[in-house]
């Protein structure tokens, strides 16, 4: 029986429907993960850093062999495979507490966690844009990152508030239903997605080192030698060292502020910042406009940069005028956060829009997953060095200087900026009369 054709709409409800659901799962615990690991694990906030950076080199180590698989055997076997994987890792930080594993329990979950999550970057996102391609969508494709990026943020909200409310009751609950909800994402992608607009190909064992090879050196053909990829590249490098310590050592650091150990409190706020984000991915096609008047993306992403910067440096500053824990100091910092995901969800689609743009399609889910890797690494080292410096100085000074990282991207957007320029102007030169 032959399958309906891809429409543009049916494309679109599958990356927003899969991608939503996969999001509830996995963000049940985002709102809670910190206290969980210092509260039932028992690990300090060094240590919790160092699982997020064994986390981080696990993927750092397989985002190029998972690209294969995403290249070769197709997209969709790709996210399958980050579905399980992340289910069995699940599992693992439940059972660590309970038969007392300690950090090695939970150190081999976030290598499993890792190898998952390595499975669906750049898969996901090349999978709906050659998709897309295939079915004959001829408009703006940040227009359809920033519906799925509302879409994350909808589903992170409802999985926010819930594993906020489950892990007021029992911090393990949230990790249960992430599982089983895991399974129905797996699901829902086995009978949404199919690899329209690409041609999988076998990938044999013996035939595996090849193929790495083949596709990693077609990646940095597309990706690192690219004038435009490349400072891409070093501005998830750069961002990354920030990135997953500001939003992990962000839970610690507002019940510090707040002065209780309000669980729920978490969840709440992290389902504000889930609304945030949306409001920031609303804003993508006032601020980017069309046609003729569309505004350069690489401008956009430039300023937002310099504002996610002031905002983490305000964030780090108020640490230090607080000598009182309350809720006036909690609430200005939740302000200040809130302001934070708006800017991130503005930018987060139109750099998908844009780095998408300039990747071929055959190297799609390898260059993203090379991307990918370079916030890996930026994030490796930075929550070892801000990890530690939590612990012996506090948060302020390693928020301060993460808002140094961050703001380090606005001149690397500039740089990519000027080699779109620089191309179009080659390409008008060579272009022959009309």
């Amino acid at each position: 029986m032959s399958r309906t054709p891809y429409t543009p709409k049916r494309v679109i409800f599958a990356y927003i429907s899969t991608n939503a659901l996969f999001t509830l799962a996995t963000s049940l615990i985002w709102a809670i993960n910190t206290v969980f690991l210092m509260q039932r694990g028992g690990l300090t906030i060094f240590e919790v850093m160092l699982l997020n950076t064994i986390y981080l080199i696990a993927q750092m180590i397989c985002e190029v062999p998972t690209g294969v698989v995403a290249d070769t055997i197709g997209r969709k076997a790709s996210f399958l495979l980050s579905i399980g994987t992340i289910i069995v890792s699940t599992l693992l930080y439940v059972a660590t507490p309970v038969y007392g594993w300690g950090f090695l329990g939970f150190a081999i979950a976030s290598v499993l966690i890792g190898i998952g999550f390595t499975f669906q970057t750049g898969a996901v996102d090349a999978w709906m844009v050659d998709a897309l391609d295939y079915s004959g969508w001829e408009g703006p494709k940040d227009r359809v990152f920033s519906w799925g990026f509302m879409a994350f943020g909808a589903a992170g909200f409802v999985g926010a508030l819930l594993g906020g409310f489950l892990g007021n009751i029992n911090l393990l609950i949230p990790y249960v239903v992430r599982a089983g909800v895991l399974v129905l994402a797996f699901l829902l992608v086995l009978v949404l997605v199919h690899d329209e607009g690409f041609e999988p190909r076998p990938l044999a064992a013996e035939t595996f080192g090849a193929e790495t090879r083949k596709i990693f050196d077609a990646g940095v053909e597309y990706g690192w030698h690219s004038p435009v990829v490349r400072p891409l590249m070093f501005v998830s490098l750069v961002t990354g060292v920030t990135g997953m310590y500001a939003f992990y050592s962000w839970q610690p650091y507002l019940l510090q502020l707040l002065g209780k150990n309000a669980v729920w409190l978490l969840g709440v706020v992290q389902a504000g910042a889930f609304l945030a984000t949306m409001a920031g991915n609303a804003l993508v096609p006032v601020v980017m406009r069309a046609g003729e008047r569309r505004r350069d993306a690489t401008r956009v992403l430039a300023v937002g940069a310099l504002g996610v910067a002031g905002f983490t440096a305000a964030i780090g500053v108020l640490g230090y005028f607080v000598h009182t824990p309350g809720v006036v100091p909690a609430a200005i910092a939740i302000g200040l956060w809130f302001a934070w995901s708006v800017l991130f969800g503005l930018l987060g689609p139109v750099r998908a829009g844009f780095i998408n743009e300039h990747i071929p399609s055959a190297q799609r889910a390898t260059v993203l997953s090379l991307d990918s890797l370079f916030g890996d690494a930026g994030g490796a080292g930075g929550n070892v060095v801000l990890g530690w410096m939590s612990g012996v100085w506090g948060y302020s000074p390693a928020w301060l200087l993460g808002a140094v990282f961050f703001g380090l991207a606005s001149p690397l957007y500039r740089v990519a900026g000027k080699a779109v320029a620089a191309e179009r102007a080659e390409t008008a030169e060579s272009a022959p009369p009309a």
